[in-house]
This record gives structure tokens, sequence and C-alpha cells, in this order.
């Protein structure tokens, strides 16, 4: 379902984020398929230097279909960045994947905290992320990153998922995950 990124992976995954649907909520945007190739090697950099964690999607044949990353990594907390292509909306993927990105973040990376800005506009995704009983918002337990990430104005909604929240979750629940909700932007 995940791997790590690779070059090989570039042509289909541009592809996809190209897509007018795909492209605004895409933290890492390229505007040629080089560009694309560039920032995919400094991905991959940062992750080896620890900065970032970023995967590739794949569907059940082992295709490429998006990416899932953690970015910003400070004091074992980060901001989760996620797309699918357009095709693969609303099919199932995204919910599995989350899942698997979180086991390894939280029980293998020693990720304590994941965070996640929605655009206050969005309000899919907020449904979607509030539907989720291992989200808290926290745009006032978290005040000071809530003013970092509004500084020029009041446009994301910041939630958290803690590892002892994820974990009661998975507890309570077993770790099959029920929803199938769609977070188009985090």
């Amino acid at each position: 379902m995940l791997k790590k990124r690779d070059l090989q992976d570039s042509h289909t995954l541009y592809e996809l984020m190209t897509h007018p649907d795909v492209f605004p909520f895409v933290r890492q945007k390229a505007d040629s398929y080089e560009e694309f190739i560039f920032i995919t090697k400094q991905t991959i950099e940062a992750e080896e230097r620890g900065e970032l964690i970023s995967r590739t999607i794949l569907d059940e044949w082992g295709a490429p279909i998006g990416t899932i990353n953690l970015y910003d990594i400070e004091d074992n907390a980060g901001f989760l960045g996620t797309w699918l292509g357009k095709s693969y909306h609303g099919k199932g993927y995204n919910s599995p994947a989350k899942d698997a990105f979180f086991q390894e973040l939280f029980y293998e990376v020693g990720i304590e905290t994941v965070f996640m800005r929605i655009r206050k506009v969005n309000i899919r995704s907020i449904k979607a992320a509030e539907k989720l009983p291992y989200v808290v918002k926290a745009n006032e337990t978290r005040k000071s990153v809530y003013e970092q990430l509004n500084a020029n104005g009041e446009i994301y909604d910041l939630y958290e998922i803690p590892k002892d929240l994820y974990t009661f979750h998975l507890l309570r629940n077993g770790s099959h995950q029920t929803d199938s909700s769609q977070l188009l932007e985090a």
C-alpha cells in the first residue's frame, strides 16, 4: 500500500498531480515534469536528513496513485500532507493509506503527534476530519501553532492526531478502520 519515494514513479505521479481537482491541494507543486523530478530528489534527500517522511501510495496492483507525507518534523511532531489522483478519489484508498502511515510514524519512527492544517473554506475535509475518533481540533489547545499557521490571516483550522489517542482507537476497535472518509487536504 505504501513505499518509499523513488524516481521511477515520477512520471505517473506527475500526471496524477497536475489534475485541476488535485493540484490546488498539493503542497509541493511542480509546473513541469523536470521540476517534479527535482522536487522528488529534494524530498528523498530531506527524508535522509530526517526533515520529513514521504511515501508513495500504491493501488492493489502496485501502481502509484498519490503520496502521503509528514512535513516540518520537529519535537517528534509534523504536518500531514496527502493527495490522491482524481481517478482514485472516493475509492477507499485514503483511509488505509493513512492507517499504514500512522502505524509507521507512531510505532516505528517514534512520532508522537501528527498535525493537519485544513483550510477553513474546505468544509468537506473539516467534516471528514471531525468524524475521525482520534482527531482533535487544536485551534485552542495548540494556540501557538495555530497562530503561526494563520500569521497572514484566518486561513486554516488546526487538527491534531496524538499517538495515545490513535493507540486507544486501535485498541478499542482493532486495527481495522471502517470509516472511509476522504480528507482532500490535510
